[in-house]
């Protein structure tokens, strides 16, 4: 088997379990924040948002710095770096006794964070050209498989086990990532950079054929992230005002928000396939302008049923945007600095995993729940038409050169 397909199999599992691994500890960290003293229900709510934002907040903030590293030292040390040193912070969070640690421990797991958009630009940097789409589009159903499965095992394991029981076998499937990608990843020999050749942020973009259009790919970045978070808060109150007399509305909740990530699981490998061949730009501009048609008639559902097929039918989108602007990002950069733009790139998404959860609860709490699918709507609007444009720039002057 060819070496790039080994690698690719190799980090789908590495990318499976830190999904998994993440994703699992989410659901009851507000019950972790109140078993650690924290008791009043304004105090809860304010540092069950702390830890959890802080991780991302971090993330976006050393992204740019670990993407660096990755193009001079290479991406599997990187991959070793991240899996192992979430596999620590997420240890050390079983241990904490008050809430000032954990928030501490979780920007720590922030600091360490880099697993997926490294191997991201692990398999782009070998895989064929032409077969990129699909090779992302794949790589993406390993996240999307952890994401899914995740706060349904966690959920099972705190019941079951106990709240920190969980954060031991969190690290544990980590160390499995970091093991994986010990023993099966091979990347090869990589050329060194001298200090004096190094590129700083301003020359990594003068060598970008067309910088506006890869920044606004980092803007959709943001965005895809940002109507994908800014429903999470509203979600479950949304459905109780919907069926007030049910007496499921965890479970309902828990099967609407993960429903969307097995259309996704479908649809990702086989829209990146179809990308490969009718070129990504147009799979990418397709699926937002689903994902507006999605948001609008969200706004409008009158039962948690119609709107779990409305989140069924934006999956299939859904998992076709992010490695659709991965595709085209790689597309318009040299292998000498993928690995700058892919972390670029992932901390506008951390960004818009930060922003998505505030933009919803400001707009219910000023004028309903309705409304923020609307506004998402409008966002996701105004996105796609200032990346048409970009994209009709960059064909007028390749057309004139």
């Amino acid at each position: 088997m060819e070496s790039w397909k080994v690698n690719l199999i190799s980090v789908w599992f590495g990318c499976f379990f830190t999904g998994l691994a993440i994703s699992q500890i989410l659901p009851f960290l507000p019950l972790y924040v109140s078993q650690l003293g924290v008791t009043s229900h304004e105090a809860l709510s304010l540092w069950s948002g702390l830890t959890f934002s802080v991780t991302f907040l971090v993330s976006a903030i050393v992204s740019p710095m670990w993407g660096s590293l990755a193009d001079r030292k290479g991406r599997k040390l990187m991959l070793l770096r991240a899996s192992l040193g979430m596999a620590i912070a997420i240890l050390l969070q079983a241990f904490a006794t008050n809430v000032w640690q954990l928030f501490f421990l979780r920007a720590v797991m922030g600091l360490t964070s880099g697993y997926i958009p490294n191997a991201m630009a692990l398999v782009a940097s070998q895989v064929p050209r032409e077969r990129s789409g699909w090779a992302l589009s794949t790589l993406s159903t390993a996240q999307i498989s952890g994401v899914i499965g995740g706060p349904l095992l966690g959920g099972f394991l705190a019941d079951h086990v106990g709240l920190r029981a969980v954060f031991f076998i969190t690290a544990v499937l980590l160390t499995v990532s970091f093991l994986v990608t010990l023993f099966l990843i091979k990347e090869g020999v990589r050329p060194t950079v001298n200090k004096a050749d190094r590129l700083s942020g301003k020359a990594v973009f003068a060598t970008l054929p067309y910088p506006g259009l890869v920044i606004s790919l980092f803007v959709t970045t943001m965005v895809i992230q940002l109507c994908n978070g800014s429903i999470g808060p509203i979600l479950a109150l949304f459905i109780k005002s919907m069926s007030p007399d049910s007496n499921n509305i965890a479970f309902l909740s828990g099967m609407i928000a993960a429903v969307p990530g097995v259309s996704a699981l479908v649809s990702a490998p086989r829209l990146g396939k179809l990308g490969d061949r009718i070129g990504t730009a147009r799979i990418l501009i397709a699926t937002l302008g689903c994902a507006v048609v999605m948001f609008f008639a969200m706004s409008f559902v009158t039962s948690p049923f119609q709107l779990g097929v409305l989140r069924f039918m934006l999956g299939f989108a859904d998992g076709a945007m992010l490695p659709a602007v991965q595709t085209l990002l790689l597309k318009y950069c040299s292998d000498q600095v993928t690995g700058r733009i892919f972390g670029y790139n992932q901390s506008f998404m951390y960004l818009g995993n930060v922003a998505g959860p505030l933009m919803g609860a400001s707009v219910s709490a000023i004028a309903g729940f309705r409304w923020v699918f609307i506004a998402t709507a409008i966002v996701v609007l105004i996105n796609l038409w200032q990346l048409l444009v970009m994209l009709r720039r960059s064909r007028q002057r390749e057309a004139r050169v």
